[in-house]
């Protein structure tokens, strides 16, 4: 083999292990929650890309951010994409989101999930409705202090499938068990407007966060918020 060919081989080999390298590094970094510049009432949220913000062009455009600057809350938002009380979730305990919500320690908890446990619903119907129940007390006796604000499961298009109504009464429920505030109606605050959709047509654009920031703002003036 001439000397030629074994230095293209090594070049080729390093390139491969720079990219693994590159891959590993960027698969194994944790997201770091938002965590909102206000100095006033610490306030955790616990949701999926409806709260996380996803297909806003910034953090700053999406609901939770709007109404927790007007209020001047310190927000603390994990929210993860695609997660549910079942769906898109391996982990259960330490290290989950509501364990990430129970030690920011806040004074106010919103609960927006619910949307995608509708793709797992199927298959897993009793494991959801179980472990909304599970999420509920988990957190209510953590933080007996905190204000828990209980926002009907999110909903992203004019038709709805039968398990949107079936998740959004559990919810509901665990709501009421847990002695929270609960918002209704907010699975369709989006319905029948695609010009607030992002381009991938499954999550809200800017104006249509604004739009969920507006009517989140008049649901929470009603709770003296």
């Amino acid at each position: 083999m001439s000397t030629r060919v074994k230095l293209i081989i090594a070049a080729a080999l390093c390139a491969v292990v720079a990219i693994g390298v590159a891959v590993a590094v960027i698969a194994s970094k944790p997201e770091t929650p938002t965590a909102g510049t206000g100095t006033g009432t610490r306030v955790a949220f616990y949701g999926d890309s409806y709260t996380l913000g996803t297909g806003a062009s910034s953090p700053e455009k999406r609901w939770s951010t709007i109404v927790s600057s007007e209020r001047n809350w310190n927000e603390f938002n994990p929210s993860v994409n695609g997660l549910g009380f079942i769906n898109n979730r391996s982990t259960f305990g330490e290290g989950d989101l509501p364990d990430l919500v129970i030690d920011s320690d806040p004074e106010i908890v919103f609960v927006t999930m619910g949307l995608n446990d509708n793709f797992s619903y199927d298959r897993a119907a009793d494991e959801i409705h179980a472990q909304i129940d599970d999420d509920f007390a988990r957190l209510t006796e953590a933080l007996t202090d905190a204000r828990f604000i209980v926002v009907e499961p999110f909903w992203y298009t004019d038709d709805r499938p039968e398990s949107v109504g079936v998740i959004i009464d559990w919810v509901k429920d665990a709501a009421a068990d847990a002695d929270a505030d609960y918002i209704s109606g907010a699975s369709h605050w989006i319905e029948g407007h695609p010009e607030w959709m992002a381009a991938d047509g499954l999550h809200p654009n800017d104006e249509g966060y604004a739009a969920m920031a507006d009517r989140m703002n008049e649901e929470l003036e009603k709770l003296g918020l």
